[in-house]
C-alpha cells in the first residue's frame, strides 16, 4: 500500500487565523488604553500583550519540535504539578506570593512579570490527562460494556473532580464552567453508549429542575445555601442577567455593555469612538469595545475568524488517525468553543457575566499563553497525521 507522510504538514491558514486574532488583539487594546482607569497608568497593555504573543510563538516552536504522544510519558507528573499549584492557592501558601483581586484567590505573584493563573495552565493539563485515561481504557478494554464504560466514566470523574473542586472555591465559576465543557465534550467522544450518557443527562436535568423549582418557591432559602457552600456570588450574577435594570451592582457592567455594543450600530463610532464606560474593558469585556468602535462590521469579523478556527480544530481533530490526538484536539475544541460563545453571550445577555477572557483577544498573560500551547498541541497534532492513499 502506498502511503504519503505528512511530516512537514504545517497548517499556515490555523497559523493565519491565530496572527489575525493576535493583531487584532494588540489593535483593540491599543484603542482601549487611553480610556482605561486612572490605577493602570503607566501600564502599556499592547506591550504586554505582544510579549505574551512572542514567547507563545516560541513555545509553539518548541512543541513542534517533539512528538505530541511524548505528552502520554509526563501526564502524571503535569497533573500534580497543576493540583499542587490549586492546592497552594487554596491553603493560601506561601501568602506573599498569592494574589487576590475581586474576593478571588486565583493568581500567584511572579516578581518582575506580574501574576500567573493556575487554572488557566490547568485547562490543558486536564485536557492531556483525558485524552491518556481514555486511549488507555480504550486500548485495555477492546469491547465496550456496560461495565467497562461506566468504569471509564468513573476514572474521568475521579480525575476531573479535583481540579474542578479546587478553582470552584476560589471562587471562580467561569473556570469551572469551562473544565466542564472540556469534560463533556471530551466524553462525549470517548466511546461511553449513548444510553448511559442520557441516562446521565436525564439526572443533571432532574437535579436542575428541582433546584430551579425550590428557587422559585423559596428565594431565601436558595440564597443561604449557596451562601453556605460559597457560592454566593452565583445568585447575585443571576439576578444581574435577568434583571439588571433592577440589580444595578451585579447588572451595572451587563447594562454597560449592552449599551456600547447597541450604540455601535452598522459600521461603529470610529477609531477611539468609545464614549460609553464599562469596567475592565481590555479583558472580559473587550468584545464590547470592538462593537462599540467598529459596529457590527467589526464584531462580524470577529466572530468569523472565531468560526474559522473552530472548523479547522474540527477537520484537523477528524483528520487524525491518531486517537491520543483526537483526543486531544476535542478536548481544545471544547474549551474554544464554550469561551468563545460565553464570552461574547454574556456580553449581549444571552448568558450571565462569569468573568472569562475571549481567546486571543482579551489581554492577559496565563490566558494567552494558554491559548498559544492549545494551538501549539493542535498544529504538532497535525504535523505528524500520515495520510494514505487509500485510507
Amino acid at each position: 500500500m502506498s502511503s504519503k507522510n505528512q511530516n512537514t504538514n504545517i497548517d499556515y491558514s490555523l497559523i493565519l487565523i491565530i496572527i489575525l486574532l493576535g493583531i487584532a488583539s494588540c489593535f483593540a487594546i491599543y484603542t482601549v488604553q487611553p480610556f482605561l482607569p486612572s490605577i493602570y497608568d503607566g501600564q502599556n497593555f499592547v506591550l504586554k500583550q505582544l510579549i505574551w504573543y512572542i514567547i507563545g510563538s516560541m513555545l509553539i516552536a518548541v512543541l513542534l519540535l517533539f512528538d505530541y504522544d511524548r505528552f502520554r510519558q509526563v501526564v502524571w507528573f503535569l497533573y500534580g504539578i497543576g493540583i499542587i499549584a490549586l492546592l497552594m492557592l487554596f491553603f493560601n501558601v506561601p501568602a506573599f506570593l498569592i494574589n487576590e483581586a475581586n474576593g478571588a484567590r486565583s493568581w500567584f505573584i511572579v516578581p518582575g512579570f506580574g501574576t500567573i493563573q493556575p487554572a488557566e495552565f490547568m485547562k490543558i493539563i486536564l485536557i492531556i490527562t483525558l485524552a491518556h485515561i481514555m486511549v488507555s481504557h480504550n486500548e485495555k478494554f477492546k469491547v465496550h460494556t456496560n461495565k467497562t464504560d461506566i468504569w471509564l466514566l468513573l476514572k474521568i470523574v475521579m480525575v476531573a473532580l479535583p481540579p474542578m473542586g479546587l478553582i470552584a472555591v476560589q471562587p471562580d465559576l467561569g473556570g469551572f464552567l469551562v473544565l466542564s465543557a472540556i469534560v463533556m465534550s471530551m466524553i462525549l467522544v470517548s466511546g461511553i453508549r449513548w444510553r448511559i450518557l442520557f441516562s446521565i443527562v436525564g439526572i443533571l436535568g432532574v437535579v436542575t429542575t428541582i433546584f430551579v423549582i425550590m428557587f422559585l418557591i423559596d428565594p431565601t432559602l436558595t440564597k443561604n445555601f449557596l451562601d453556605k457552600v460559597g457560592f454566593g456570588h452565583v445568585e447575585s450574577r443571576f439576578y444581574g442577567w435577568l434583571y439588571p435594570e433592577t440589580y444595578g451592582d451585579s447588572g451595572y457592567q451587563l447594562i454597560r455593555a449592552m449599551l456600547a455594543i447597541g450604540s455601535g450600530q452598522l459600521t461603529g463610532k470610529g477609531l477611539g469612538g468609545l464614549e460609553v464606560y464599562i469596567p475592565e474593558r481590555h479583558t472580559d469585556m473587550i468584545f464590547s469595545a470592538i462593537a462599540e468602535q467598529f459596529g457590527f462590521v467589526g464584531a462580524s469579523f470577529i466572530i468569523t475568524l472565531f468560526f474559522l478556527l473552530i472548523y479547522r480544530l474540527i477537520h484537523i481533530g477528524l483528520q487524525s488517525n491518531d486517537l491520543f490526538g483526537s483526543y486531544l484536539v476535542t478536548g481544545m475544541i471544547g474549551m474554544f468553543t464554550f469561551q468563545i460563545f460565553q464570552n461574547i453571550g454574556m456580553s449581549i445577555q444571552l448568558l450571565p457575566i462569569t468573568g472569562l477572557p475571549l481567546p486571543f483577544i482579551s489581554y492577559g498573560g496565563s490566558s494567552t499563553l494558554t491559548y498559544l500551547i492549545a494551538i501549539g498541541i493542535v498544529l504538532n497534532i497535525h504535523y505528524r497525521t500520515k495520510e494514505y492513499m487509500f485510507d
